[in-house]
Formats: C-alpha cells, structure tokens, sequence
C-alpha cells in the first residue's frame, strides 16, 4: 500500500541530530510512522500520497520532548507538604498514597500524561513504586491511560520492601514482599513490554530508593531485569538526607553501593543524582549509567542543584524528568528545558554551564539515550519515527526573539501547534485530540477528593 505522507514546510527547524544541525527555513516530510526527508526549503516536489500539507511558517519543529522521570499518581497530591524536604516530604505523604488505587491510578495518569502531551512530550516515563494490597491493576490502569493518550510510554515497574518496621521510610502497610515484588514486576514486563523498534510501551524494572528497597531487591531486581531484557530505573543520590542513610545503613555512599549491587551499566538511569562526587561522575560515564536530571522538583524540595555540566563533559547520558506533581506541580516539561538551564548557571559554571542548544538536547535526544531507544527517537532524521512538535513563536510571547532555539528554551512557554506520534496527531491547535481535556480535569478533581477523604478517615 502507498505510504501516506504529511509534508510540514516553511519552518524553523532544529533536528538534534549528532550534529547540530539547523534550518532556518526548512521542510521535514513523513511517511506513515518514519521521517521521510528533513531538509532546507521546501519538500521535494513530485510527492505522491499526500494526505496533509501544513505551511508551518513561525514555527520551530523540534524531535518530541522525552521525560525519563515521572510518578503519575502524584497529580491526586499536588500542593501538599510545601515547605518540606524530601524526608519528612515523603513521611508526610506515604499514608495517603498508600490509599490509592485502580480507579484514582488511572484518573491521575491521564492527567498527568495529558498534561506532559499537550506541552511536547511525545514519549514518557512514570515510575510507579506504591502497591497497596487489594488496590487492584494498578499497573494496567496506568498503561491503558497511556494508550489512551497516545504519547509512547516507559513503564517503570517500581517497588518498596523496606517498611518502618524495618529501618525505610514507608510505612509497613504500603510495602510488598521481596517475593511479591518480583513477580509483581515479572508480570507486569510479561503483560505490557514491547521490545519493538516502533513500540509505544516498554517496561523497566525499577525498585523505588535505597531507604525504601533492601539490598537483597535490588540485587535481584538487576537479575531480574536482565534475565527479562529491559532496562532498570531507580532514584539516586537526591539530597544530603540520603548521603548520610546509606553512610549509616550500608557504610558507603549511594553510587558504590549501587555499583555493589549490580546496578550501575548502560541498561540503568537514576533519578535526581544531585549529590555526585568527581568519582561517582567518573563511575557513572565509566559504565554509561544515565541520569534523569529534573530540576523543578529538586528546587521544590530543596535538594540541591546536579552538576548537569560535569557529567556532559564526562560523557554521562543525560535527559530531563518532571517527576511526580506533588514535587513539581507544573507537570510540563517544556519548562524543564528553560530550569535546567537557569538552575544550573547558579553552580559554579555559573554562565557556561549550559547553552540554549544543550537544553533541547537534553530534553529530546539526551533522554532517548536515557531510555535506551536514541535509534528510534530523540532526532528528526530520516528513519526515526515521526515523533515531533512544532512551536509557534510568531505570537506576543516569543516574535521579537529572533533565535528560534533561544525563544522555546529562554521565553515564555510555547505554544503546540502540532504534535505527532509515530506521524499521529495527538495535539492540534494546543489542544488534545486523542482525549477530552474537560472530563479529564473532572475525573481527576473527583478521584483527589476521594483520596483526601479516605486519608482524612484514617
């Protein structure tokens, strides 16, 4: 069957290929799901099998922001414990999330997903750590929300087996067994993984922290992983609290004691890693760990700032993360490009740190790495799936910023005229197509509420 071709024209363009390359006036065409041709000017002529021909003029088309790092049922607790860090952050609200389940997992991931799609992002990640005995399949509501959305989708499998009782943070009712688990995380790669080039979901096994997980789950977690062929995930080196816990609990800091376990490699990505020694940096771009880098949530929560500069310059895989919306309420990750930036120049490379490029590098094809599928994502180039946005910046907000790059990442949020998927729509003129953005806001208000009134009864 003849492909079906959409032709975008008249536009910016920054492919993020390997080497930088960009259009000031350029066309990128696509066939079915690939990118058929990206180029200056206009598509060649003599297509045939155009369904759509879009005069993208004021535009900058970019690859599909990438978020490595989320936890979606965080979007029922935004605005709590605002004044709190990570520690007493997460005593305060484990006994509520302990109390969710299937109906609310799946309200909060549409809102969150919703929310991560109608500002760019095309693929996206939620770790999902909190299963609650006889809270149904929550795993399943979370992948169906994803499908229902329409962005591609990593899955990471998360899990606690360290309750109070036992020295983590959790409290015991909100934990599993080792076994539990494991073969919890086991059937959810059986039920969901896709290891196609084209897959729209994929699932990590992902164990939550190391005040939260024993030793013996993370080492079995990795064999386990492996055995499966999917990545692993899990948080790291956050903030100074969580220093001094694996100190006192294992008599090493967080990277040798991963590294111990067999969880540093080029199948693995930690959140956060805030607090990284020359040496941990040094581990990391040894064994190609990669690291979702979210600096919202690190502001939020007082952790620290990364040394995003250092670890580029070590050859350390880097993307960006939103994490949860209780620590980052925005739930976008457009904004991330413009924090990431900003929030690193108060280190100590203060103006060199990062440039407008490295931002949107970070966000697309620095967290395709991340995720392990960069030869799939990440970069418009001819053989890469259709996944891309265009950004309208010829309105009030952006139109005298003549650099399309330094307006996406220095101004105001841009608008999405567009945003494909495997060359599907699934924003339009700003708004979602594949969901309806009102019943989404009122499932969500309803499933929050019913959270903080089970919380509230104890």
């Amino acid at each position: 069957m003849a492909a079906r071709r959409t032709v975008v024209e008249n536009c910016a363009i920054a492919t993020v290929d390997a080497d930088g390359t960009e259009h000031a006036s350029g066309h990128v065409v696509v066939a079915d799901d690939r990118i058929e041709s990206v180029g200056p000017g206009p598509a060649p002529a003599g297509l045939h099998g155009v369904v759509r021909r879009i005069d993208a003029a004021g535009h900058l088309a970019t690859p599909g922001l990438v978020n490595t790092h989320h936890h979606c049922y965080q979007w029922l607790t935004r605005g709590l414990a605002q004044d709190a860090n990570l520690f007493d952050w997460l005593v305060a609200l484990y006994p509520t999330w302990a109390r969710i389940d299937e109906p609310m997992c799946h309200a909060a991931a549409q809102g969150s997903l919703a929310m991560l799609a109608r500002g760019g992002v095309t693929t996206a990640t939620d770790h999902h750590y909190v299963y609650p005995r006889g809270a149904g399949d929550l795993s399943g509501a979370i992948v169906r929300a994803a499908r229902e959305t329409g962005v591609r989708f990593t899955f990471a499998r998360g899990s606690m087996d360290l309750g109070e009782r036992d020295g983590g943070l959790p409290p015991d009712f909100a934990v599993e067994t080792l076994d539990g688990a494991l073969a919890g995380t086991e059937a959810v790669i059986d039920a969901h993984h896709d290891p196609a080039y084209d897959s729209m979901v994929q699932v990590a096994a992902a164990p939550c922290s190391p005040f939260s997980i024993s030793t013996e789950l993370l080492r079995q977690g990795a064999e386990l992983g492996r055995r499966k062929g999917v990545r692993l995930h899990t948080h790291g080196s956050e903030t100074v609290e969580e220093e001094k816990f694996c100190h006192e609990r294992f008599g090493t800091g967080p990277t040798r004691y991963f590294e111990s376990t067999g969880w540093l490699g080029d199948d693995v990505w930690m959140a956060h890693c805030v607090h990284m020694s020359d040496a941990d940096i040094a581990a990391f771009a040894r064994t190609r760990t990669g690291v979702a880098h979210c600096p919202s949530s690190n502001a939020r929560l007082g952790a620290g700032i990364a040394r995003v500069p250092d670890m580029l310059a070590a050859g350390v895989p880097v993307g960006l993360g939103v994490d949860g919306t209780a620590s980052n309420e925005s739930g976008e990750l457009h904004t991330e490009l413009r924090n990431a930036l900003l929030v690193n120049r108060l280190g100590p490379h203060r103006e060199k740190a990062l440039t407008t490029r490295q931002a949107l590098r970070l966000a697309t094809h620095g967290g395709a790495q991340v995720l392990g599928r960069a030869d799939a994502i990440g970069s418009l180039e001819p053989g890469k799936l259709a996944d891309l946005v265009l950004w309208r910046l010829d309105g009030l907000a952006h139109a005298s910023i003549a650099d399309p790059v330094a307006a996406l990442v220095l101004g105001a949020p841009a608008p999405v005229t567009l945003s494909l998927v495997g060359g599907k729509p699934v924003v339009e003129e700003g708004r979602l197509v594949t969901v309806d953005e009102e019943s989404v806001a009122r499932s969500t208000r309803a499933q929050a509420r019913r959270l903080a009134r089970l919380a509230a009864e104890g």
